[in-house]
């Protein structure tokens, strides 16, 4: 029986606005030379000619999200591994589908947190290794945090045409001082997260 590996990694943990996103890419058996890096270190430029190469090339991969109203309900770090899990899900249905019906996993997570002790055990049963920087050395997951990334980064580009005057596009829901200037002004939209100060000083205000 074969083991699969599996990198895992995380977009938008600290936005205060729109969803988490997260990506899980296998590498197994793929020979490449791609030039993978930490999604931080590479330009959007660079990340867009990437990610086509890794869905293409990429034994499998999966991308998993947590709304807005997941993110209050639960927390950040509760919803970014309910995304996590999701992502493997996703991953892991077609690695069965394509490549081996009984495949083994391992799950390589960027950071210090284990998923699995934050989401119910049925929803993270795999063997798991958490890897500080691991974006930085470990390709899988490199390539992973740029799957993330780029499709979060759409998503917000997306939302910036649905909810205008708050920037979006441009800082992706990160609190700069436009962002926090339009929200000022405005008010928070459907897509901020209420529980994210300052969004929820200005509720109380």
């Amino acid at each position: 029986m074969m083991s699969w590996d599996i990198g895992v990694d995380e977009a938008g943990r600290g936005p205060l606005a729109g969803p988490v996103c997260a990506a899980a890419v296998s590498l197994t058996g793929v020979s490449q030379d791609w030039g993978l890096a930490d999604s931080k270190r590479l330009s959007a430029r660079r990340r867009a000619i990437l990610e086509p190469q890794i869905q293409c090339g990429a034994a499998a991969f999966g991308i998993g999200w947590a709304s807005v109203d997941e993110i209050d309900q639960h927390n950040i770090l509760v919803a970014t591994c309910m995304a996590m899990s999701r992502a493997v899900r996703s991953c892991q249905l077609v690695i069965c589908r394509d490549h081996d019906a009984d495949a083994q996993l391992r799950v390589q997570v960027d950071g210090s947190i284990h998923p699995g002790r934050y989401v119910v055990p049925e929803d993270w049963p795999w063997e798991t290794q958490t890897h500080i920087g691991g974006d930085g050395f470990i390709d899988a997951i490199s390539a992973a945090s740029i799957l993330a990334k780029v499709a979060r980064d759409r998503l917000m580009n997306r939302l910036d045409q649905e909810h205008p005057g708050y920037g979006f596009a441009q800082h992706l829901g990160y609190g700069t001082k436009a962002h926090l200037q339009a929200l000022r002004e405005h008010g928070p939209s459907p897509i901020h997260r209420r529980t994210f100060r300052p969004v929820s000083e200005w509720r109380q205000a």
